[in-house]
């Protein structure tokens, strides 16, 4: 994981330690802050890296299938199993389960990956002898499962048992000192990719990427950068490119979120962009919690769904980047 801020070094400190210990791990952070990285981290750094790592996206097993999925099933278990399958919980055997998007489970689905925690038993669909398990689990989510519990759409038990060992990830508006180096990583593997010739960002560029907000956080940066450099003729990508490649830095579209303690801003102005930056904060991470439905995110904040929908307008703020894919 890139990153020279005092944030980011905390938490390669903490992936360190939690690879030498051999318990279940949850991982909490904003979309795009790259939880599944940390858990191969974890994963490369333990006695486990010879063995596989095997990610799953809870929210892509439906409902009708989370056993056979997580179990795998026996010869002649339904109709057209014709042959006995080993399910991910088999592949991962040894090495480490990445439960992506853990928030997603159904009920189904979350008494089920109890029933397997508790013991780390197990029987294949259509089987009657249990099995035993020592592949490792690493959960992940960026909604805050206590949340998530108290709004009685998680199981206490289950948070309780993915909750061993607990990790955040800070979102990268949290670590200043990483856009730039960050921004410059990816500019240049997107040369590399591309076989193209070196670029470098622009001073007007930088200062840009540095007061924006990030509400998709790495990835997103990822993201602009691969766009920037398409976008740019020389080897210098300014400003202008960067507003090409996303609408929010042009013109004074990437202002509203300087810092608001900059010395050049009197104080009305600072007040303006405070309040504006931590509106736009506090909205992007109560549509992560809420999964994008505007509804559950009225309720979570206690504010009427009018108002709220009015707010996310207001600062530009869909929906979409937050539902579950």
């Amino acid at each position: 994981m890139l990153g020279q801020s005092k944030a980011i070094q905390a938490v390669r400190a903490q992936l360190q330690r939690y690879a030498g210990c051999d318990v279940q791990v949850l991982i909490e952070g904003e979309t795009g802050t790259g939880k599944e990285l940390a858990a191969r981290e974890i994963h490369y750094a333990s006695a486990r890296r010879d063995h596989p790592f095997v990610p799953v996206n809870c929210g892509a097993i439906p409902d009708s299938l989370i056993e056979n999925e997580l179990f795998g099933h026996d010869r002649g278990a339904f109709t057209d199993a014709k042959g006995a399958q080993p399910g991910l919980i088999d592949h991962a055997r040894g090495g480490t389960l990445f439960l992506d998007e853990v928030d997603t489970l159904s009920d189904k689905g979350q008494v089920t990956l109890l029933r397997f925690l508790q013991d780390n038993e197990y029987r294949p669909v259509g089987c009657g002898a249990a099995r035993v398990s020592d592949a490792r689990i690493i959960a992940a989510t960026n909604a805050s499962l206590e949340r998530q519990v108290v709004a009685g759409r998680f199981r206490r038990d289950l948070h309780y048992r993915l909750n061993a060992l607990y990790l955040r990830l800070p979102p990268l508006r949290e670590r200043d000192d990483d856009v730039a180096l960050l921004a410059g990583h990816f500019v240049g593997a997107v040369a590399v990719r591309l076989r193209g010739p070196a670029k470098q960002w622009g001073e007007d560029a930088l200062q840009a990427l540095l007061a924006y907000a990030w509400p998709g956080n790495v990835r997103e940066l990822d993201n602009i950068a691969l766009r920037a450099y398409m976008c740019s003729e020389g080897p210098i990508i300014g400003l202008a490119e960067l507003a090409a490649a996303e609408p929010a830095f042009a013109g004074a579209g990437a202002m509203p979120r300087r810092r608001a303690s900059e010395p050049d801003l009197g104080f009305s102005a600072a007040k303006l962009h405070a309040i504006r930056k931590f509106e736009h904060d506090y909205l992007t991470h109560l549509m992560q919690q809420a999964c994008g439905n505007i509804s559950a995110a009225a309720r979570l904040s206690g504010t009427e769904r009018r108002q709220l929908g009015k707010l996310l307008l207001k600062h530009g703020i869909g929906t979409k980047p937050f539902r579950p894919r």
